[in-house]
């Protein structure tokens, strides 16, 4: 299915005129989102409790979507970029403050994002397989968007560039908010499908479906290496 017809909420059902997307490679930066060691350390040991043995059961899709799919698509993508000297930003959630308590209070609530990543401690830093070269530029937030709480947005606005691409997790939480703040800081964003996850298949597709046309346009790599390649326009696929 051609990119253009992936992901099409209501608001763009029968709306035959969707934009090409146009790429120049100077202009244009990989973001990765969020890829970090505490998503992936915890197992099922026997000394946990069945509860906690439940929940590790419960989240296996999600590690096949990532070991499969999303890690080995950012890491194609990073070295695409790489290798063709454009820009590669991470951005990663941990706290400056040993305790958290600098944290927003999206990051404190109760639940599932409560999670207290100190800056040093191992489970805050980027998983080895996508793990940053010295010179890429790593920002640490404590807010769901990668804008909102750093200054990533005068630093691309500041290196020329005018159009991101995106990986990484949860598609409906940190992705989700820092696509909405890119867009309305008037960057170009491409969210690849298949560079992204949410806890569930279901909550992943639904928020591109969301994002999709007014926020960005959700592509596939492949859809992206073609612009980047053919320096131009996206091919129509059947």
């Amino acid at each position: 299915m051609n990119w253009k017809d992936r992901y099409r909420s209501f608001y763009y059902q029968g709306l035959v005129d969707i934009p090409d997307i146009h790429l120049s490679r100077i202009e244009t930066a990989l973001l990765v989102i969020d890829v970090q060691n505490i998503y992936f350390s915890n197992t099922a040991d026997i000394e946990n409790t069945v509860e906690e043995r439940m929940d590790w059961m419960r989240w296996a899709p999600f590690r096949e979507r990532m070991a499969k799919v999303v890690i080995p698509t950012a890491s194609r993508m990073l070295d695409y970029f790489r290798s063709h000297a454009m820009e590669v930003f991470f951005a990663r959630i941990a706290t400056l403050k040993h305790d958290g308590r600098d944290r927003s209070l999206s990051q404190k609530r109760p639940g599932f994002n409560n999670i207290l990543l100190p800056k040093d401690d191992s489970a805050s830093q980027i998983v080895d397989a996508l793990k940053p070269l010295p010179d890429e530029i790593v920002v640490t937030k404590t807010t769901d968007s990668a804008l909102t709480g750093t200054n990533l947005r005068l630093v691309m606005h500041n290196m020329g560039i005018k159009n991101v691409v995106v990986v990484g997790i949860f598609t409906d939480q940190c992705v989700s908010s820092t696509v909405r703040s890119l867009a309305d800081e008037s960057f170009n964003v491409v969210v690849l499908d298949d560079g992204c996850a949410s806890a569930t298949d279901d909550l992943h597709g639904k928020e591109l479906e969301i994002l999709n046309n007014i926020y960005c346009q959700v592509m596939e790599s492949n859809d992206v290496i073609s612009i980047l390649e053919e320096g131009a326009v996206c091919p129509a696929r059947n």
